[in-house]
């Protein structure tokens, strides 16, 4: 295969390079994707069941582009043939009067995103066993719910192979050329591409060190919490009960959030919205608890139908960027060379419209959306870049 033209190589098949190549080879793009890891694995970012999709932002650019993800939410859903989304409704709780949860309210108005304000009474009233906290406001994003997050990267994947691309596994890249062709070398082969999307998740920057650039970008370990509900079905999603967000929670600095029984029957899942710094190739020698700590503490004040200690804890990993806003742009130097990266632990339900941007990008077409939230040019000062 070494030589043979690509007109595009995407290296890391999580679920933001899976789309974007999806997206190529509906374009009729010869494309090759490229996994590190033998499939499936949960070694990065894409893995575990279920992951938050909503429209509920404080930043406009956030909303709009959500708009566009859920029609190709619906469009991938229908092409595969397997349900990818459950409607719940998002439940989102913060102090009334703080910033964040003003610009979010502000936000799904100006956007008419179908919202539910809540009292305290009606809080009492139609959320049972949730403790709203003394100052909070609580609003529901009603089209928000639970995306299957597994279930959908094996579909885009399976898609993408079914539009004539290629998938190569246990493919771990130790060289990345620059060119009018990239050359692309792996520990068992060479492959040659018009362009090059680099979308490696925690590995990003890896990668790009290749291409003489680093990025401010920080990989931290994610302790994925499932808590016992004392009662089986207190929380679950088959009696309503919604996704929520707990901003600015008493417990901690970031947002804790958390999804209705589903996956383990019986198990809520109530995570920190951060972790602690790791290496992503030593991710589970990281044993910091400090996150499990601030839970039990939230759960115990506010989640009172569960068992404040967690049943069952995974690993998953964050790319955090300074700002929590992610890149998707070209190299500065080399403008076949595209990156996806930074997605700061809430990029899954943006993938389809990522995968499309990005894709854009590497047919040197004018992307459908504004990127200028997430160029390059915003970590300048930061940037190392040795060209």
């Amino acid at each position: 295969m070494s030589s043979k033209v690509f007109d595009c190589i995407v290296i890391g098949a999580g679920i933001q390079g899976s789309c974007t190549a999806y997206q190529l080879a509906k374009n009729k793009q010869k494309t090759l994707l490229l996994e590190q890891f033998v499939l499936p694995h949960s070694r990065g970012s894409s893995h575990g069941q279920t992951r938050i999709i909503r429209k509920a932002y404080e930043e406009d650019f956030y909303t709009q582009m959500m708009q566009e993800s859920y029609e190709l939410w619906a469009e991938l859903e229908k092409e595969a043939g397997v349900e990818l989304y459950r409607r719940t409704g998002l439940l989102v709780m913060g102090p009334e009067k703080s910033e964040g949860f003003s610009k979010l309210k502000d936000t799904m108005q100006r956007h008419k995103i179908p919202t539910v304000f809540l009292e305290k009474q009606e809080f009492n009233e139609h959320i049972s066993n949730v403790n709203l906290s003394e100052g909070n406001g609580a609003l529901i994003d009603t089209f928000a719910g639970v995306l299957y997050a597994e279930r959908s990267l094996q579909a885009v994947q399976r898609l993408f192979q079914c539009s004539g691309g290629v998938l190569k596994d246990g493919q771990t890249v130790t060289g990345v050329s620059p060119g009018a062709v990239v050359t692309v070398s792996t520990g068992s082969a060479v492959y040659r591409g018009k362009s090059v999307v680099i979308t490696a998740g925690p590995w990003a920057n890896t990668l790009l060190a290749h291409a003489g650039l680093q990025l401010p970008l920080k990989v931290v370990k994610i302790n994925v919490c499932y808590w016992k509900e004392k009662i089986p079905g207190t929380y679950s999603v088959d009696q309503s009960f919604p996704c929520f967000i707990q901003m600015e929670p008493k417990e901690g600095e970031y947002d804790i959030y958390g999804l209705p029984s589903n996956e383990y029957p019986g198990l809520m899942k109530v995570c920190y919205h951060m972790g602690s710094e790791t290496d992503p190739d030593e991710r589970d020698k990281q044993t910091d608890r400090g996150d499990i700590d601030i839970l039990a503490r939230y759960v115990t004040r506010c989640l009172p139908g569960l068992v404040p200690a967690p049943a069952v804890v995974e690993s998953c990993m964050y790319t955090v960027t300074p700002d929590h806003h992610f890149v998707l742009d070209s190299h500065p130097s080399y403008g076949n060379i595209i990156i996806g990266a930074g997605f700061s632990g809430h990029g899954f339900k943006f993938s389809p419209i990522i995968g499309k941007v990005l894709s854009q990008l590497a047919m040197g077409q004018v992307p459908s959306h504004d990127l200028s939230p997430f160029r390059i040019q915003r970590f300048q000062s930061q940037s190392k870049s040795s060209l």
